[in-house]
């Protein structure tokens, strides 16, 4: 009823005053049938606009779909008690930058302005979930000693995440892999040039090797690749047990 009112009364105003008035009138108008339309949208529970159009008395009984608010992190995997929970992301291409977050939380990512091409890694604390050091490496035209370096100076007990971006590969030398498979690693001897790659590891707090199962590898195939010279994004989200003492 609102629109025809609206419609009637702009048409109205078109046959009696100037362009600059209809114009102001027009504008009025898309404003008035916005307003319409998200006081309508409030009526539903679960309608996520601003708080004081919510409507108190809508019963919220009837929906048995939880509605989440979009998230920079993904949809964050319930994890159970004494657990957290990560989320990760490879780089598309060149273009989109890989992200990794822990507890719904980005701490690797463009907006942090921590990412670079390469290899991506953050590592965490087992026992609190609290995020200790991030770096990228270059492996394309980089030094691998950095990394290696890197790698090395981890502290046992920790949980390692790792992302590519464009190219992971190219620069990482036999030692590096090492490191890295002795991370829990099963992918990481046949990682190639711009293959797409996200893994969850550790270094165990008795010394002995781990193995790890949150682990993809999308490999660069012309033939199948989503991206022309790159292959699609990988997404990995799950939980890691805190580690006790």
């Amino acid at each position: 009823m609102l629109l025809i009112v609206i419609r009637e009364f702009i048409f109205y105003v078109a046959g009696r005053y100037t362009i600059k008035a209809v114009l102001a009138v027009l504008f009025l108008a898309v404003f008035l049938i916005r307003l319409y339309q998200i006081h309508s949208l409030s009526w539903f529970y679960g309608f996520l606009g601003p708080e004081w159009l919510q409507v108190p008395n809508v019963s919220k009984v009837t929906f048995s779909r939880t509605i989440t608010r979009f998230s920079l992190c993904g949809f964050p995997k319930p994890c159970p008690e004494g657990d957290f929970s990560f989320f990760i992301t490879s780089g598309a291409a060149n273009v989109v930058g890989p992200k990794i977050c822990i507890e719904n939380k980005m701490v690797m990512g463009y907006a942090e302005k921590n990412i670079g091409e390469g290899i991506n890694i953050a590592v965490v604390n087992g026992k609190t979930g609290e995020v200790m050091r991030t770096d990228s490496f270059n492996m394309y035209n980089g030094d691998p000693e950095p990394l290696m370096k890197f790698l090395e100076s981890i502290e046992r007990g920790s949980v390692v995440l790792m992302a590519s971006f464009d190219d992971p590969a190219t620069k990482l030398n036999q030692e590096a892999r090492k490191l890295i498979r002795q991370l829990g690693s099963s992918a990481i001897d046949s990682l190639g040039f711009r293959d797409n790659w996200v893994f969850v590891g550790g270094k165990a707090a008795e010394g002995a090797y781990v193995k790890s199962t949150f682990e993809k590898h999308i490999k660069n195939d012309k033939d199948q690749n989503k991206y022309d010279n790159w292959p699609e994004m990988i997404e990995l989200q799950g939980c890691i047990p805190y580690l006790l003492e």
